[in-house]
């Protein structure tokens, strides 16, 4: 088995992981967590691990390899059962292909139990040295700043230079969520955090994905502003997807009709993280970036209040956006005007 305690990691890693501790989940001397991570994301665990040891708390980790075989079929039971008796878990890996099933077996546990979790999938060294050094407190201000205004509004409207051009109708049926950073029982979050979400009633136009996309096509195909995939997007269902990158347009086209809403629009944000100022290929840092991102697939209807589902979820991220709520500007080329 893995051991984590005595695995060296580079001391620079060690804000963002103070962070996450200490004021991301605010670890107590009397909690326990549970830490999950993988052989690509030791060293990140490691200091993970250093910070749980200064809160004075007890914890167990739990290296994937060492129970499973990669991609997962099922999330291992071991984890799950020490989830039961947990009140914080730590999710940090590198995502696999067909493991999204395995996350969400873990979030049901999470959802029930009402744990803290900080979902960190796909978190590398950069991530840490950038989104993961934010100032949370700043961002969770700016983030509920947004959601007071977005909250009130029947329809967002975005657009950037890249041809972007796409409408939101929202219902008050669906609530928007705040994951800032700061996580609490009532909702887990990915970190580094830094954006409010809901599920849209109804999205219409075209969305220009020059930033990157979800899941394990991220790592495979990286940031998209060489050969952006242009997606048209009719009363909530995508309809068609075009990229010079035949591939990208194909395996995206593919993961958005495994079934029956998997072309749904489930998810309509606004990233809120101030640290998080360029595209670095990752979507866990980069949806977090100011500016709008949708995904495809499951709403989080448990949070949201969506009554529909669908087994995956895949984001797309774009750049530079100019955003109304209902008649109000908040953001222009990027930069927020609240």
């Amino acid at each position: 088995m893995t051991d984590l305690n005595n695995r060296s990691f580079d001391p620079e890693l060690r804000p963002g992981a103070h962070n996450a501790v200490f004021v991301c989940l605010k670890v107590q001397p009397s909690e326990k967590v549970t830490l999950i991570t993988d052989h690509a994301c030791e060293e990140i665990a490691a200091s993970i691990i250093s910070e749980l040891n200064g809160s004075g708390c007890t914890y167990k980790s739990l290296v994937l390899e060492d129970l499973a075989a990669r991609p997962l079929v099922d999330m291992p039971r071991e984890i799950l059962a020490d989830m039961e008796t947990s009140q914080v878990s730590i999710f940090a890996v590198q995502a696999q292909e067909n493991e999204l099933r395995t996350r969400m077996q873990m979030c049901e546990v999470v959802n029930r139990k009402k744990l803290r979790h900080a979902h960190m999938v796909n978190i590398e060294k950069k991530i840490m040295l950038e989104g993961m050094r934010a100032d949370f407190n700043r961002v969770d201000d700016l983030t509920l700043r947004v959601m007071n205004i977005v909250n009130k509004a029947q329809t967002i409207r975005a657009t950037t230079s890249a041809g972007t051009e796409i409408r939101a109708s929202l219902t008050s049926a669906y609530k928007w969520i705040k994951t800032s950073g700061i996580i609490s029982p009532e909702k887990w979050g990915n970190l580094p955090g830094g954006e409010t979400f809901t599920s849209p009633l109804e999205v219409n136009g075209t969305f220009v994905v020059d930033g990157v996309v979800g899941d394990y096509l991220c790592a495979k195909f990286g940031d998209l502003k060489k050969t952006p995939l242009t997606l048209q997007v009719a009363a909530n269902r995508l309809i068609e997807a075009h990229s010079e990158n035949k591939e990208l347009e194909r395996e995206f086209w593919d993961y958005t009709h495994r079934d029956q809403n998997s072309d749904r629009v489930g998810e309509f944000a606004i990233g809120t993280n101030l640290a998080c100022t360029h595209v670095v290929g990752n979507i866990l840092q980069d949806e977090k970036i100011p500016g709008v991102h949708m995904a495809f697939g499951d709403p989080y209807g448990a949070h949201t209040g969506a009554q529909w589902t669908s087994t995956t979820h895949i984001d797309v991220v774009g750049r530079n956006f100019n955003i109304w709520a209902d008649d109000q500007q908040i953001m222009s080329a990027g930069q927020f005007l609240i």
